[in-house]
């Protein structure tokens, strides 16, 4: 046997091994109820437990780009992709994720800001190609788009990695 072979079944070994003691270190399971009541579920759809949180910013003008800048490097020093959910904003965090709603046809994206833009004064945001396709403008050109900012709750700044 080669030596990456070797490597690879030491992997296996270990993460099996490691999931035998992992097994008999977890607390035994509980029956299940019998039932579920109306107060039980009632009880869980009042209880916020979600990690991710919605922070409203309000309807901004938007537009696309995407052809004449496909492969260039954006203003975080990434390359500009297209086909990715991107979008350009003047002055928002690199690496801010917004949830974009178009109030026209309820259709949703979550984009990440990683470009500096738009330049026309009268919009506010510019969405990559995939991502006005996705809500459903690229015909139009242009969108009023519902703007919310994803947050973790509990983390400062998403951990996005920008090589």
């Amino acid at each position: 046997m080669n030596s990456l072979t070797k490597m690879l079944l030491f992997s296996v070994l270990l993460v099996l091994a490691g999931a035998g003691a992992l097994t008999q270190m977890l607390p035994a399971k509980e029956e299940p109820k019998s039932a579920v009541t109306k107060t039980d579920v009632n009880d869980a759809a009042k209880s916020d437990t979600s990690v991710v949180k919605f922070i409203e910013v309000g309807d901004l003008s938007a537009s696309w780009y995407g052809p004449g800048f496909h492969g260039r490097k954006t203003a975080s020093g990434e390359f500009f992709d297209q086909e990715s959910f991107t979008a350009a904003h003047r002055n928002l965090r690199f690496g801010t994720l917004l949830k974009l709603t178009n109030p026209e046809t309820d259709l949703s994206v979550i984009v990440r800001v990683n470009d500096r833009g738009p330049f026309s004064r009268t919009r506010s945001l510019d969405v990559s190609k995939a991502a006005a396709r996705e809500l459903g403008f690229l015909k139009r050109g242009v969108a009023t788009l519902k703007v919310e900012e994803v947050t973790l709750e509990g983390v400062n700044f998403p951990f996005i990695a920008f090589n």
